[in-house]
């Protein structure tokens, strides 16, 4: 399936292109129950979600949003095209015709931030880069030599920053001397943010680590980084993303990391472990 306006397939295009205007306006179209038309559930029937996740997702005030978000977390599948070609077989031309224009200009969009953005490979790994203007991004990189790796990459907002210099104590400056890749600390200034982020995350460091708080779902920042690490990553087969909460929640916890498991420092009975957990994780190959 080819966008309107272009040659581009959309099968390629994957589902994080999808803003949250599309996404809200399919929740318009598919959250009400109807006898006459297809809802969310025949979408997420036709993605492979069982029974007991269906079930699950309708106590959700948007399930659609959810089956969305979801899918595209733990499918490499999950991509504009295939959404597309679902709503056609599920006879929704309604919703085809109602969104197609804004489809195209978010995935417009999409390709022209994905133009700025670092070469992708099929493997991904924190190889050397393979291009000159990819050096000389952190404070210790060795122009002449190899470029600076990490163990982890900090993803948080600027109102968790206290939290991230204890990390750093706790994960740096203590027995598990682990290098943490922590932006405003060990980014040089003057380079393009969307591109430096992509390649530390991508070919810099061997995992990423996300500070949830409820400003964290506010950040376009944060957003793009949890959302580019698990495009490398689906489903988490390598244990990429470690979700961390360090505080009480107002707002519910982001659904696209609901299928990991959290490291959690708001319970005074686990906080022992807590950094132990955490280090051990960050420690792997």
């Amino acid at each position: 399936m080819a966008c309107a306006d272009s040659k581009v397939d959309l099968c390629t295009v994957p589902l994080t292109a999808l803003n949250v205007t599309v996404r809200t306006r399919l929740g318009l179209f598919l959250n009400p129950r109807t006898a006459v038309a297809s809802d969310w559930k025949a979408l997420a029937e036709k993605v492979d979600f069982g029974y007991l996740e269906i079930k699950n997702f309708e106590a959700r005030l948007n399930p659609t949003a959810v089956v969305l978000d979801e899918w595209q977390a733990r499918s490499k599948d999950a991509t504009v095209g295939k959404l597309l070609g679902i709503l056609e077989k599920l006879e929704r031309n309604d919703i085809l015709e109602d969104l197609r224009s804004a489809i195209d200009e978010d995935v417009r969009r999409y390709l022209e931030r994905m133009a700025n953005l670092p070469l992708q490979v099929h493997i991904v790994d924190s190889c050397v880069p393979r291009t000159p203007e990819r050096h000389g991004l952190t404070l210790e990189d060795n122009l002449e030599g190899a470029p600076e790796l990490f163990d982890a990459f900090i993803c948080y907002c600027q109102s968790d920053f206290e939290f991230v210099h204890e990390m750093i104590r706790e994960l740096e400056q203590t027995d598990y001397r682990l290098k943490l890749c922590v932006f405003d600390r060990d980014v040089l200034p003057g380079s393009c943010v969307w591109t430096i982020t992509s390649e530390l995350i991508e070919r810099r460091c061997k995992r990423m680590v996300v500070v949830i708080s409820d400003e964290y779902l506010n950040s376009d920042a944060c957003d793009f980084q949890t959302k580019f690490a698990l495009s490398l990553c689906p489903g988490a087969q390598q244990k990429r993303l470690i979700p961390v909460v360090y505080k009480p929640m107002k707002k519910p916890f982001p659904s696209i990391l609901r299928f990991l498991t959290v490291c959690d420092y708001t319970r005074p009975c686990t906080q022992a472990w807590f950094w132990t957990r955490l280090a051990k994780v960050l420690s792997l190959p």
